[in-house]
């Protein structure tokens, strides 16, 4: 539908999209399932990139023609978790996309503390995946991953692929890949061929880390999964990452499923190992476009189509009734 463009505030910078990213939140937000926390009507996308249009008379560090990245997270400033600067955790936190119109537009309103400047050797294409590469960075910040490490990732969807990028530019360690979907294991492995994958359906994923790291187990694991998709024929992933770790190990968890996950914490005790969670992204932006200038991330990896913006309704379809085939579908809004 034509909406009104948006109007800006002295203090904030009109975007106008080029590329966005359809998320797997974006999905839950067309299945209706993020009701009452969404409501319509709203432009949803919340990964996006885009041209600066228009600059308010506040703002300095912007013109119009730069090309940015967009940050979607709005936080209250007030709260216990921000008043100590830990934004990801803030009890009333807000996204563009989310709770206010988003990227799959034309324009976009937004602060300029939530935009960050492309390089010239940065597609517009790439600069809409930063967000989701971000979570996958800030994961690998939360968990602490250092070289050297062994990682193992339950889940190689849209978020585990991200994490699995994320890692290999912090260890040169094992990798391993758990995931019911061999699309998904394949495309990882197109990218990283020194990965080890293991179907669950067929394998056990946790003799075979045992196995390949003498017993010792990883240094950390990852939960991307977000449910135990096999329907209980396989081990949960939580406790499968539970399993998998080494002593002191950690686990951080990011699946965002509804179903409760069967933990014997005893498992975790007796390693006396950490579990952590991790959100959305905290600055990690400045990071994944530094790792993007150098060559040093596979975007494209990513990417299964690029659809114009009006073919929307199509893209979703395809997400939804072909996850094995997609990881993402970009959205084009003009010409990069």
């Amino acid at each position: 539908m034509d909406v009104n463009k948006p109007t800006i505030r002295n203090d904030e910078v009109l975007v106008e999209t080029t590329y966005a990213s359809i998320c797997g939140s974006d999905q839950h937000i067309f299945l209706g399932e993020f009701h009452p926390r969404t409501q319509l009507p709203l432009i949803p996308g919340h990964e996006f990139a885009g041209r600066v249009a228009e600059v308010g008379s506040e703002v300095k560090n912007f013109k119009q023609g730069d090309r940015v990245a967009v940050d979607p997270i709005i936080w209250c400033g007030e709260c216990p978790a921000c008043q100590i600067k830990h934004y990801p955790a803030c009890t009333s936190l807000k996204l563009l996309g989310v709770d206010l119109n988003g990227g799959f537009g034309e324009y976009v309103a937004a602060k300029p503390h939530m935009l960050y400047k492309l390089s010239s050797g940065i597609p517009d294409r790439h600069g809409a995946l930063v967000e989701v590469l971000g979570i996958g960075f800030h994961s690998c910040n939360r968990a602490g991953v250092k070289s050297g490490d062994s990682v193992a990732i339950w889940g190689t969807g849209k978020v585990g692929h991200c994490i699995l990028q994320a890692v290999k530019t912090k260890t040169d360690g094992p990798v391993f890949l758990i995931d019911l979907i061999d699309e998904r294991l394949q495309k990882a492995r197109e990218g990283y061929p020194d990965v080890i994958t293991v179907n669950p359906m067929r394998e056990d994923p946790v003799e075979i880390i045992r196995e390949n790291t003498r017993g010792r187990g990883v240094d950390i694991a990852f939960e991307a999964a977000g449910h135990d998709a096999s329907g209980g024929k396989t081990i949960n992933p939580v406790r499968g990452c539970i399993q998998v770790i080494r002593g002191a190990g950690r686990v951080c968890v990011l699946g965002l499923g509804d179903d409760p996950a069967p933990i014997l914490f005893k498992e975790l005790i007796w390693k006396e190992a950490s579990l952590i969670a991790s959100r959305v992204s905290h600055g990690e932006f400045a990071e994944v476009i530094e790792q993007l200038d150098r060559g040093n991330l596979k975007p494209d990896l990513l990417i299964s189509d690029i659809f114009p913006g009006n073919r929307i309704q199509e893209a979703f379809h395809l997400l939804n009734d072909f996850p094995e085939r997609n990881l993402k579908i970009l959205l084009s809004f003009q010409e990069s």
